[in-house]
């Protein structure tokens, strides 16, 4: 390509209530080249049998409304990109109150399969760290791992963020639209992660062993149904 980016444009445009996202990503031609990620002794190896898995994703307006400046988010929050959501990961769940992490020893991403999930998750880094933490522990490659986070992530459908962020919202609320965009999620399937002031961080959405969405274990995270949500759009 003789160009200085690679460009990609995702638009979706579907009908009613799943319209709401448009993304613009470029990637550089000169993408950062992440650095080893490993156990710790704050985040120690675990290999433990998997009982379901979490499928994370993030609202990039709220992350890049916090972000913005700091180097890691340039891609994401830079160079006139927009996301609305983007992937965070594809992790497993432990049968018990543990999940299992950091289950063996992770090389270095190559550069085509980083380039190659850019647009769904715009960080090497994270990309780095999703494969060593997660998806080490799951009996794949690293190919594998980011063909089903990313296929599981392309399926989705997202509820009028705009229209939801203007009026007053429920955690249930929005579980609510966001399942009716997407015949199949059942609402309890679905946590929401949200700042200490009440703004939409994350979704998190609960499967089970064959990666079919499950009812989300009781205890197992995110915020009260009832809890007040807020949307932050940004400028408008």
């Amino acid at each position: 390509m003789k160009n200085a980016k690679l460009v990609g444009v995702l638009l979706l445009t579907l009908p009613g209530i799943a319209q709401a996202q448009t993304y613009k990503c470029d990637i550089p031609r000169n993408v950062p080249r992440p650095h080893p990620e490993r156990a710790s002794q704050s985040e120690p190896q675990r290999v433990l049998p998997i009982g379901g898995y979490t499928l994370a994703v993030t609202w990039a307006p709220q992350y890049c409304h916090t972000n913005a400046r700091k180097p890691f988010a340039k891609m994401e929050c830079g160079s006139g990109n927009r996301f609305g959501f983007t992937l965070h990961g594809l992790w497993p769940d432990g049968i018990g109150k543990e999940w299992p992490q950091y289950c063996t020893s992770a090389a270095l991403l190559p550069q085509p399969l980083i380039r190659q999930h850019l647009c769904s998750t715009p960080s090497a880094q994270l990309l780095q760290h999703e494969w060593a933490k997660h998806g080490t522990c799951m009996g794949t490659t690293p190919a594998a791992y980011f063909g089903r986070s990313t296929g599981l992530y392309a399926k989705l459908r997202y509820p009028d963020m705009d229209g939801l962020s203007r009026k007053p919202l429920t955690v249930s609320g929005f579980t609510t639209a966001m399942a009716a965009a997407n015949p199949g999620l059942p609402a309890n399937a679905i946590r929401v992660t949200a700042n200490k002031q009440g703004w939409l961080d994350e979704l998190w959405l609960c499967l089970d062993k064959k990666f079919a969405y499950a009812r989300c274990a009781t205890g197992s995270g995110g915020l009260d149904g009832n809890a007040s949500l807020k949307i932050w759009r940004g400028p408008r």
